[in-house]
């Protein structure tokens, strides 16, 4: 049977080394074989598990839900359909995705009327409005709406790869064993103050407004995972982080 390197697992699943070692110290990813030399090896079962994992950690699981979930579903063929059916879910959001896309440019290149049910088809583009209004207002979700709606798809990718940097930043920091109180995480934190700002549109966010955005992203699963990704306890590290920044420079 084949069998590749952790190295070799990690490029082709575009994650890190360090990722699937944590894998295997939380038992989700044992490897095959360890080497002589203490390198670990995955055969094809392996592969298997880690696509459901990254699967289930796209769909916004947290760690222990996926253990319980894998333990739960021992039959390799019983997991590998579930995994398709989530797969052609998908797929099928995203056709009606590309389907409403292509009716708005024919409509618009003839000059027809749009209507809402075919512009916005296969799009939840409303999907966090209400959490917003009922943390920040209404107000507050309608800035944010008008203002990336404003943006240049380049712009929001420049701002979405922004986030990306400081979130891979405290993941680092974690690794490095840094707490939450040192210089360094701080001025990771004061990035994320920065890029939390710009998406304010420049409005500077209360103590308790960016206490509690630290908290949303252990408490909701879907910013949980985001951080995770970067290394288990990410999340937990960015929200202690944020309410030392925050009693030590916001009122």
């Amino acid at each position: 049977m084949s069998e590749w390197s952790i190295q070799e697992l990690a490029k082709s699943a575009g994650t890190t080394s360090r990722t699937l070692r944590h894998y295997g110290d939380l038992g989700l990813l044992e490897p095959s074989r360890i080497g002589a030399n203490g390198y670990r090896f995955y055969d094809e079962d392996a592969l298997v598990r880690l696509q459901r994992i990254l699967l289930l950690r796209e769909l916004g699981l947290g760690l222990p839900a996926i253990a319980e979930v894998l333990t739960g579903e021992r039959d390799t063929a019983s997991a590998l359909r579930t995994h398709l059916e989530l797969l052609e879910q998908e797929r099928t959001r995203i056709s009606r995705q590309i389907e409403s896309v292509n009716r708005t440019l024919n409509k618009t290149k003839k000059g027809e009327s749009l209507m809402p049910e075919d512009v916005f088809d296969g799009f939840d583009h409303t999907r966090y409005k209400d959490e917003v209004i009922e943390r920040w207002g209404k107000d507050a979700y309608t800035s944010g709406d008008n203002w990336w709606r404003s943006m240049s798809e380049q712009d929001r990718k420049a701002h979405l790869h922004t986030q990306a940097d400081i979130a891979e930043a405290f993941g680092t920091a974690l690794t490095d064993g840094l707490s939450a109180e040192s210089d360094d995480v701080q001025s990771i934190t004061q990035r994320q103050f920065e890029w939390i700002k710009i998406g304010w549109q420049g409005r500077t966010p209360s103590a308790d407004a960016f206490t509690g955005l630290g908290q949303m992203y252990v408490d909701d699963p879907r910013f949980t995972a985001n951080y995770d990704k970067y290394g288990e306890g990410t999340a937990s590290l960015v929200r202690d982080a944020m309410k030392v920044y925050a009693e030590r420079n916001l009122h």
